[in-house]
């Protein structure tokens, strides 16, 4: 009898400051009987919720069952800094310019905005949750002013349009003089990303989606000619399963020795009273990526997102075991206050009120694995930093494929080769670790 274990389950360490700021969530719906169903999405982050939205256009009246480890928006969807980038982001080069076909791509991450908005308009998500605000890549020094003239030629190049702000510029929409210069795009959606997917989830679920949280999926076996997924208190069976998990494909013994576990890390600010914020000045939102991808993040959001607050997100950790250090929050704290008293001093010394780490996987290629990775499961995963908008496509995709669709969309990842092999541990930890450490110390005041 084929059957798959999971070896690990989820691990969060901090709390997820995005859903923390929002309106209290009401009591999880548990998984606690055995069901059928036609689908069983595995994993409710960007990936697992926009499959079970295509699944319902694709599949009008098909029974769909989301099976969620924790709670909807507490994982990774709800722990990443909140950027739908729409043009090329690669994070392991010096100026997120990527390769291959890159109109294609840029038309592919509109693809994913699109399907966002749509689901907002939908489902009546909060406008203010994907605000099409575009982006700043911020530069601080020489090298980080030519990384963002290069990107600039590349940008113009591919005959996108982007501007160039001087540093008074900067300080106007900060409030910060830290800043020399910055490149604006405006293409980026800066969402609350909490605040989209609850609002997704719930829109499912009044759709008729079944929507479980607090159901880990411990193991799936054949079951006839479809599969039983079992959880802890219940089990669904279905004729196909899209396993949106990112990283934790591998825990399900998939792709093996060949993903990248990284841990990012992020502070939020108390919200900010009135004096603090007319100490800050500035616009009240604004979203600033570093031009070194191994810098710094900075995001300031306003009421309608859940307070008056400012996020710094900075250090990266490779964990092959998926559970970040308690030493690893400690330490990325300790560097992203010093950067944040950096970038403010007016309110130097401000303790953040939330810490957190949140898990993304690359793989050594740069693909994803949105694929049948067996007869009637599916794969949505693998977002190499991008889950917002490489998240929503590979869900997609996934949801096309389990219903025998092709598209741009399946085109574009069924074409890509396996993830490459990681070199054996302990080497691959050794290695990669003194690589971030290395890179973070090089875009230190970035």
């Amino acid at each position: 009898m084929m059957q798959r274990t999971a070896r690990r389950l989820p691990v969060q360490r901090g709390v997820a400051a995005w859903n923390a700021i929002l309106e209290p969530q009401g009591a999880p719906r548990v998984l606690e009987a055995d069901r059928t169903a036609d689908f069983v999405v595995v994993g409710a982050g960007f990936a697992g919720l926009s499959a079970a939205r295509r699944l319902t256009g694709l599949q009008p009246g098909a029974r769909i069952a989301v099976l969620e480890a924790g709670r909807v928006a507490e994982g990774a969807a709800g722990r990443n800094s909140g950027f739908m980038i729409d043009l090329p982001h690669d994070l392991t080069s010096a100026d997120y310019a990527g390769a291959g076909d890159e109109r294609a791509l840029i038309a592919l991450n509109r693809r994913a905005q699109e399907f966002a908005a749509d689901a907002a308009r939908a489902y009546g998500i909060a406008p203010e949750y994907l605000d099409p605000a575009g982006k700043v890549n911020g530069a601080a020094g020489a090298a980080a002013m030519a990384h963002n003239e290069s990107y600039a030629r590349h940008l113009e190049a591919l005959g996108e349009p982007c501007e160039m702000l001087d540093a008074r510029q900067m300080r106007d929409l900060t409030g910060s003089g830290y800043y020399r210069s910055g490149l604006y795009t405006p293409g980026t959606v800066m969402l609350q990303p909490a605040g989209y997917v609850r609002g997704l989830a719930a829109g499912l679920t009044r759709s008729g989606v079944d929507v479980y949280e607090a159901s880990p999926v411990t193991g799936y076996r054949r079951d006839g000619s479809g599969w039983r997924v079992q959880t802890p208190r219940g089990a669904v069976s279905a004729g196909r399963v899209i396993l949106a998990v990112n990283g934790h494909l591998e825990s399900f013994g998939y792709a093996r020795d060949r993903l990248m576990q990284i841990f990012l890390f992020a502070v939020m600010t108390p919200e900010l009273g009135p004096e603090a914020l007319a100490a800050l000045g500035g616009a009240p939102r604004w979203g600033i990526t570093p031009s070194d991808p191994m810098g710094t993040t900075v995001r300031r959001i306003d009421s309608g997102q859940g307070g008056n607050r400012i996020v710094t997100r900075s250090c990266a950790v490779l964990r092959p075991g998926m559970r970040p250090r308690a030493g690893d929050l400690a330490r990325a704290a300790r560097v992203m206050q010093r950067k944040f008293d950096a970038r403010f001093p007016q309110l130097a010394g401000m303790a953040m009120e939330h810490a957190w780490a949140g898990h993304l996987c690359l793989s050594l290629n740069g693909v994803a694995v949105n694929r049948e990775v067996e007869e009637g499961v599916f794969s949505a995963c693998v977002q190499n930093g991008l889950g917002t908008a490489r998240g929503t496509l590979t869900g997609i995709g996934a949801a096309e494929l389990a219903c025998g669709e092709t598209s741009d969309i399946t085109r574009h990842f069924s074409t890509q080769p396996d993830p490459k092999r990681l070199p054996p541990r302990p080497l691959r930890e050794i290695g990669a670790n003194a690589v971030l450490r290395w890179r973070e110390w090089r875009a230190r005041g970035e």
